[in-house]
């Protein structure tokens, strides 16, 4: 988080000591925001009602500490020297990337316990993950952090972005590129085409979820190379275009994988295990 005075305070609530952060708020209203539908999603789709409850209580803090790991992994340089930090999660540090790995590993080997198909449960959380990304970036405004580069004055003069947004942007008198808000709003036409196409289209088990992985690493691909926080891998080479690459590849090469050659014949509203 940069250093300066903030246009709008980040700390919700102070009580002594103890401070309360919209950052935090904001990530805890995701959650349950996406709970909820995802819930509903799943109890019209004949799931058991606690299937969800059970999974989100492993997945959760797994993928707080997936994502510490990520960004511990790619800040090596700093944490060698300074390893009594590395538990220090409430002084920042997480990588959504990190939280998605553990949230997908987690919930691979939970649906293989309980004898539920992932791609089934992953299809129904799909809108779920995006509305958390939606409302958790907005955490990132709050602490005026994941912001691109500077502006130029035609920008500021010809963006139809709002007067405060741009405010909460201007660090030390430098006006940068709110990518939080491209993120989210992208992650907002992901979500909207996601209700769409599985109503409208006939999908296949897993692709639903496909559709999101891939959706959400072009769009992060683009919008990290306008970031000025990146966590890099060698070089100039940043670990989040890596990984979405990656995203894009492996979604793709899966969807077209299982239509094609397994030939998957499960239809999404498959009310069978």
């Amino acid at each position: 988080m940069n250093v300066s005075m903030l246009a709008i305070n980040p700390v919700a609530i102070s009580i002594g000591s103890l401070e309360v952060r919209w950052y935090g708020i904001l990530i805890a209203l995701g959650i349950i925001l996406g709970f909820m539908i995802v819930q509903r999603e799943m109890l019209k789709r004949g799931m058991h009602p606690d299937l969800l409850t059970d999974m989100l209580i492993w997945a959760i803090p797994i993928s707080i500490i997936s994502a510490r790991i990520y960004y511990v992994i790619f800040t090596w340089d700093y944490y060698r020297d300074h390893p009594d930090q590395i538990i220090q999660i409430w002084n920042g540090g997480i990588a959504i990337h990190g939280a998605l790995i553990g949230a997908v590993i987690t919930a691979v080997i939970f649906c293989k316990k309980r004898g539920v198909s992932f791609w089934k449960v992953a299809d129904i959380t799909a809108p779920g993950l995006l509305i958390g990304q939606i409302i958790g970036r907005w955490g990132n405004f709050m602490n005026q952090e994941a912001h691109g580069g500077p502006v130029s004055e035609e920008f500021k003069e010809s963006t139809v972005i709002p007067d405060w947004i741009m405010n909460q942007m201007t660090i030390d008198g430098i006006t940068y590129h709110p990518t939080f808000l491209y993120e989210s709003l992208w992650n907002v036409v992901g979500l909207i085409l996601i209700l769409v196409i599985r109503r409208t289209l006939k999908m296949k088990r897993g692709e639903v979820f496909l559709f999101y992985v891939i959706w959400y690493s072009i769009g992060r691909f683009f919008i990290e190379g306008m970031r000025t926080d990146s966590l890099y891998v060698i070089g100039s080479l940043r670990a989040a275009q890596l990984v979405s690459v990656a995203g894009i590849v492996i979604g793709i090469a899966i969807l077209l994988y299982r239509r094609y050659v397994m030939k998957v014949k499960e239809n999404y509203d498959d009310k069978q295990k």
